[in-house]
């Protein structure tokens, strides 16, 4: 059976390692580093899922999140963030987001969280 494919979107070398481990045995996964390589990506593949930082450089999530529903509006999102707000809450919940997951993160909790949206 093939694996699902996820596309995670985060600069943060750390969390891609820790998201790596925690779903590489599980899930083909691909890495970006900011919503510009995010977007690229996409033009040419479809993942099952992305998960997408908020805070990056030269794109970041909620630009990227805009983009990315003009034309695959059925994609599932989790965000994922170090930095939450209600605003930020709010304003990604208009992109319809499956979820939002605050880092840090416990692993078993992310794989329970997209063991749902992947049903």
């Amino acid at each position: 059976m093939d694996k699902k494919k996820i596309l995670i979107c985060d600069d943060e070398e750390g969390i891609r390692e820790s998201l790596n481990l925690i779903l590489g045995d599980d899930y083909d996964l691909a890495f970006k580093t900011n919503g510009k390589e995010a977007l690229d990506y996409l033009k040419n593949h479809s993942p099952d899922l992305v998960i997408m930082d908020i805070k990056m450089p030269l794109k970041n999530g909620l630009e990227a999140l805009r983009e990315l529903r003009k034309d695959k509006l059925d994609l599932k999102v989790i965000v994922i963030t170090g930095y939450q707000s209600m605003e930020t809450a709010r304003e990604t919940m208009k992109y319809g987001i499956s979820e939002y997951i605050t880092k840090p993160f416990e692993g078993s909790a992310v794989k329970e969280t997209i063991k749902k949206i992947l049903q």
